[in-house]
């Protein structure tokens, strides 16, 4: 076997195909652009998400978006960005950041695959399982700041109570 050809069986097939059968499994809608980009929809408790993922097999590596229906107002970008950092300081995996040309909030994760045959439908169900949960939970804090007049550390607050019983 020559070296190309260990190189070659060395990299990750394409992680999309197996989130494409994890998308259409949950029934949501999904457009396939290439080999390297994958777009879907999930619907959500406050809002549907925006799912994109994008495959590198030069790197191996897949790069996930999970986008808020939500755009921020120029005026209100500044106590987000603070609100983000807050946010990102309670994460295990993956960080929130803002789409600067949309004005758009994202959950974003990284995936490294060099050296495995593949992703498994079980890590990728977490990591989209994770980013959807996630939002979810600072979906509100986000509410707070940009219109309920909170200041980023009380929409946070706000945000993390744990609700216990039921009313």
């Amino acid at each position: 076997m020559s070296g190309l050809q260990a190189r070659e069986r060395e990299r990750a097939t394409n992680p999309l195909d197996v989130l494409e059968q994890i998308v259409t499994a949950n029934e949501w809608i999904f457009e396939r652009r290439s080999d390297g980009e994958m777009a879907a929809e999930a619907p959500g408790k406050w809002c549907d998400y925006g799912l994109f993922f994008s495959w590198s097999p030069e790197i191996s590596a897949m790069h996930f978006s999970c986008a808020f229906d939500m755009k921020v107002p120029p005026e209100g970008r500044g106590k987000l960005f603070e609100l983000l950092a807050l946010a990102n300081e309670k994460l295990w995996i993956g960080h929130f950041g803002l789409e600067s040309d949309e004005g758009v909030p994202v959950f974003r994760h990284a995936v490294l695959l060099r050296g495995a045959p593949s992703a498994s439908a079980e890590s990728l169900e977490d990591m989209v399982d994770i980013a959807i949960t996630e939002c979810e939970r600072f979906f509100p804090a986000f509410q707070f700041v940009l219109w309920g007049g909170k200041t980023p550390s009380d929409a946070l607050q706000a945000a993390m109570l744990d609700c216990v019983g039921e009313a």
